[in-house]
Parts: C-alpha cells; structure tokens; sequence
C-alpha cells in the first residue's frame, strides 16, 4: 500500500471515529470528542473541519452559565444531511420509517401485506416508500439509505429476498425494484440478524464481556441470530436458518415445504396444529392469529392434556436446535424475543429437556436465559446501528462529496 492510500485511509478510520462520537453522544465539543476517540485535539479539529465544510456536522454555540466568557461550541451531524428509511417485513404487515441524519425518527406508518406475487409486492413497497417521502416533504433523491428486513432466507449481496413466510419461493430483488425512484443504497437482512446486532451493541455499552450471544425469536416464525467477537476484536453477526433445520425425519410439514423442520412444531402453526390434532402433513396455515394462540395457552395453563403437550412438543424442538448451536459454538446467554415470549412458561420444561440432551449442556450447564418481549425496538435499533454506520462509511469514502438533501 502506498503511503499516500495508507494515509487516506487513516483519514477515513479517523473521521468514521468522529462521526460515531457524535451519533452515540450527540452535542459534542473538540475536547469531548478527542477523548471519546483517543484522537489528538488538532486532528479532531481538522476532521470537524472537514465535515462541517460538507455539511456533514453542525455547530451549535452554549453560553456559559454564568453570562460571562466565551460561548462552548458544540456539535452534531446535520439532520438535513439525508435520510434513511426503514422498511420491516412482518408476516401480515409491514411498517415503513422515516429518520434523519442524527437518527431521530419523523414519520412512521404500517400498511396490510400487498396481496399478489413478488413484483406486486415489490410494488407495493416501492410506492409507500414514495408516499414516506412525500409526507415528510423530501425528495426522493434526499433519502441515502433504504434498509430492509425480513423472516427467511436473505441474500444480502444482492439485496435479494430469497424465501420468505411471505411469498415462499417468489423471490424479490429489492436493488433492481427500487432503483427507478430511489438513488439510495439499499440493504436487506434476516430480522433476527439485527435483533442479535441491537443486543450486542447493547452489550458493549453496559459492561462490553459478553463475548457471544444468540438472539432466538418465537412467533409465526422461529429465527436465531448470533453476535460473536472474532480474535481480531470485530464482531461477526449472522442469521443460520435455524428454524429450517431438521428435528424430525420425514416429520411435520414445514411452511418451507419441507419436513420435520423446527418450524414446523415452534411456529404458531405447529402449536396449533398438534394441539387440535390435526394430521401432520396438512399444510401449514401461512398466518396463524396471536389471540388463536392465547386460546391453546389458556387451555394448557387450565389443564388441557393436548394443549399442554403442543407447547411442550415445541420447547423440545427449540432445545433441540439450541443443543446444537451450544455443541458447534460453545456457550452463550440466550436472549428469547418475539410474540411467543408470552408463552414461555409453557414452552421452558420442553426447552430445557431438550438442550439437556447433549454432552455439551450436561457438562457444562444451561446458559443463561433472559426474556426480551420487544422485538420490533430490537429490529429498529440495528437498522439504525447498521444503516447509519453503513451510510457514515459510504459517504466518507467517497471522499464527503455529497451536498445537503433538501
């Protein structure tokens, strides 16, 4: 590497340093920010020099106390820089946000699923982000980042849903339908990916020991996400289609079309399913409502032999596939998210007896468990932490060329 590349690049590092000072504290001055980044005062002067002169930043002036001396100069990223606009994919509905530059959140509204195939619902899609635009009075060409998530299989590559609770098979590349109106970049994850990724950055900022953990999500759906810190210090997170993986041999039929997947006896449809009998090979209810699910729990919670068996049935395959997570990357605390968290106490015997039949747990014990019911804040916050960062990074790579949306 040159020492004029190795010098950009230091450069780069040094002002992604700055920016993420000022998105994780706000108001900031050259000494507040020299300190949080361990950079010396004169380059942390030269930087917000520099990303005041793009637009970047800001500055603001606070007089001191007492009337007297010379007003502290503080600063923040410009708001009005751009935009990013946050689209999360449910099984029935999907909710679309509008935040500005500091990360503070001006418009949100959820609509019903479109109805239709792929490109119908990447139409759908496409015209409510116009309409996210158009009621906060931007352009389209002000919102920089479009960040998307979804249950299922993701190619984030190539921005493209590869099987979803949603369409199946029917595929969406959301790069190619949004391109027409949007110049922005356009990034998709599993759901359960940013659940793992908000916990994590969570983590380091209350004591920074945790060295792994697993964020398991109950509902429609059954999802995992792991956060790991990998030797060179960075964190690695990744979404194993955990709910897909194989419990029973040529057992229950799956949404995916498969047989026997965790799925299949976790989800909302496989409880309901074994609690009312039903043969194992119909197929699955593509949306199954959370108050049918309240039902089999008040039964179960009321004695129902069948009911009760259902959960248990469903706890057993979660320890199951957590047993094998464990057996493949030793222990880690367990974060359980998601609406079946509400189930818990039904599904916790069945979990526990089915973790405890691997060596690993027997040897070395249960892990930890905690119950983290709000999924949604989960998913929005690593939108925010990835798409903000992603954005920081675009932008200062590109040598700060862009000019201020409006």
């Amino acid at each position: 590497m040159s020492a004029i590349a190795s010098t950009e690049l230091v450069r780069q590092q040094n002002s992604l340093r700055v920016l993420g000072a000022l998105r994780r504290h706000g108001n900031l001055s050259h000494t507040d920010m020299s300190a949080l980044t361990g950079l010396a005062s004169a380059t942390v002067s030269a930087i917000t020099a520099e990303l005041e002169r793009v637009s970047l930043i800001e500055r603001t002036e606070q007089q001191a106390a007492s009337g007297r001396g010379r007003p502290r100069v503080l600063f923040q990223p410009n708001r009005r820089f751009g935009y990013v606009a946050v689209v999360v994919i449910s099984s029935d509905a999907v909710q679309y946000s509008l935040v500005d530059f500091t990360g503070k959140l001006m418009d949100r509204f959820t609509e019903g699923r479109a109805l239709g195939d792929g490109a119908d619902f990447g139409r759908a899609i496409r015209d409510a982000l116009r309409r996210l635009a158009s009621r906060s009075k931007i352009a389209q060409s002000a919102i920089l980042h479009i960040s998307i998530s979804s249950k299922g299989l993701v190619d984030p590559a190539a921005a493209t849903l590869v099987w979803s609770p949603v369409l199946g098979d029917g595929q969406i590349n959301f790069r190619d339908t949004l391109s027409e109106d949007f110049r922005a970049q356009v990034s998709l994850y599993n759901e359960t990916l940013l659940a793992a990724e908000a916990l994590w950055s969570r983590s380091r900022r209350d004591d920074g020991q945790v060295k792994a953990l697993a964020a398991l999500s109950l509902g429609h759906s059954i999802g995992l996400g792991i956060a790991r810190e990998s030797s060179e210090g960075r964190v690695d997170v990744t979404a194993p289609n955990f709910g897909h993986m194989l419990h029973v041999p040529d057992g229950a039929l799956c949404r995916c079309g498969a047989k026997g997947c965790i799925e299949a006896y976790s989800g909302f449809y496989g409880i309901l399913r074994t609690a009312f009998e039903v043969p194992t090979n119909t197929i699955p209810a593509k949306f199954v409502p959370i108050s049918e699910v309240d039902k089999i729990a008040a039964m179960a919670r009321a004695g129902n032999r069948m009911a009760a068996f259902a959960f248990r049935q469903a706890g057993l395959a979660l320890g199951n596939g957590l047993s094998r997570l464990f057996s493949l990357h030793d222990h880690m605390p367990v974060f359980v998210t998601g609406p079946g968290t509400r189930f818990f106490d039904l599904l916790s015997a069945g979990i526990q007896e089915g973790m405890i039949q691997t060596n690993a747990i027997r040897i070395s014990g249960l892990p930890e468990i905690t119950i983290e019911p709000d999924e949604q804040t989960l998913v929005f916050d690593g939108h925010m932490g990835l798409a903000l960062s992603r954005l920081d990074g675009d932008i200062v790579r590109s040598g700060m060329a862009a000019s201020p949306a409006v």
